[in-house]
């Protein structure tokens, strides 16, 4: 919705300081992945921007390459990206110039903690075309995603796209195995298979539409279940992976952030979340009065934010958020450099970077009156943005 009206989706902010790619980019490094290339289309600056800011640390000189891949219409001058393996083959000549023996390609816009080694040995010891990163799924909710059929041994027999009837995993039938968008190729293999797609007229120029299903037909591709490389601390009891391409599962896998023990662990140092962290000042809590009191309980609170005088209970403050005297913020999503007007009543929401709430606005407690004024979702979320504010 709004919260992509300027931006790509991975380059929207999650969890109090990171964007949504930071998580497939810091899984890349610490998996000892050290060349890496992302390629951008469209509403790119934000993205770009930050990769730029957060991810240019790696270095030339220790075998290490970070490139930014634009849309740019290198290829003719009237062909973007048509498609995600299309992306790959605009930019053969870039990826060859490092000569890799294994490329990984990656979906930038998921929140989940994985080690790609691991997929990577498989898919090398199995002597596969490709190695398909799996998500097991409840069956009655797999027609969302594209499904695997695999055999016994894992090798993978049928892929079908959002199928009516999910076939289910052997020995498991509630089970379903979804497509992660995650794949292992040998390159010359690769280059091999985008070369021969790209002169296709029939193609849509997609590896889950296209080139996945015919190396399932004339080749040999195996799974790789989630569950065998989920990186998990002490803290996380189930492999956690997330798609928060709406505005509901956005708002919810924030939210269950500030959980006593969050599903996901953002303090796990063994596999840090790598990101642009901005130089703000510690995060500060002033006044101390009955019904002013500046306060946050089972909350995230970034810093350079200000709670004055304000009660901030199950929220997640992004960096510089002012909440200013007699404000309340219940299960809010806010995201940076937002100021919170005094007397204001928020819950279940999400604020877009930059908008300043007005004194006495109150969202959450009349369902028609915010669905008139805001974003509501079918779920009782409500996005604000900046334009929806001045429209009041």
């Amino acid at each position: 919705m709004e919260l992509t009206d300027r931006r790509a989706k991975p380059a929207v902010y999650f969890g109090g300081k990171c964007r949504i790619i930071d998580f497939a980019l810091s899984n890349a490094l610490n998996s000892g992945i050290r060349r890496i290339c992302v390629a951008t289309q469209y509403k790119a600056h934000s993205l770009i921007r930050h990769l730029n800011r957060g991810w240019n640390f790696l270095r030339v000189e220790r075998n290490e390459g970070f490139d930014i891949l634009p849309a740019s219409q290198r290829i003719a001058e009237d062909k973007w990206y048509l498609g995600t393996a299309d992306a790959v083959t605009q930019n053969i000549d870039i990826i060859e110039g490092y000569g890799p023996e294994y490329i990984v390609i990656l979906a930038g816009d998921h929140v989940y903690k994985m080690d790609y080694e691991l997929m990577l040995q498989q898919h090398v010891q199995s002597g596969a075309d490709v190695t398909v990163g799996c998500l097991d799924v409840p069956r009655h909710e797999a027609s969302a995603f594209g499904v695997m059929g695999v055999d016994e041994s894992g090798r993978i027999i049928s892929f079908l796209e959002k199928p009516a009837d999910p076939p289910p995993l052997p020995g498991n039938p509630g089970l379903a195995l979804a497509s992660m968008g995650i794949y292992v190729f040998q390159t010359r293999f690769l280059v091999d298979l985008l070369r021969k797609d790209e002169n296709d007229p029939n193609s849509s120029h997609d590896f889950g539409k296209d080139l996945i299903p015919a190396i399932v037909r004339d080749g040999k591709a195996v799974a790789h279940r989630f569950s065998d490389s989920c990186v998990r601390s002490g803290a996380e009891v189930e492999p956690y992976w997330r798609d928060v391409g709406t505005v509901d599962a956005f708002w919810e896998a924030n939210v269950d952030l500030t959980d006593f023990v969050p599903a996901l662990d953002l303090y796990d140092r063994d596999w840090p979340i790598w990101t642009y962290s901005e130089l703000t000042p510690p995060a500060k809590f002033i006044h101390d009065e009955e019904n002013r009191r500046g306060s946050a309980t089972s909350s995230l609170v970034s810093g350079g934010c200000i709670v004055s005088g304000s009660r901030i209970d199950k929220s997640l403050l992004f960096t510089g958020v002012h909440a200013r005297s007699y404000s309340l913020l219940t299960h809010a999503v806010v995201l940076p450099y937002v100021t919170i007007g005094r007397h204001a009543r928020l819950s279940k929401v999400v604020i877009d970077r930059g908008v300043a709430i007005p004194e006495g606005l109150v969202v959450g407690e009349d369902p028609e009156e915010d669905a008139r004024r805001f974003r509501r979702t079918d779920k009782g979320v409500c996005l604000i943005t900046q334009s929806m504010i001045d429209r009041l």
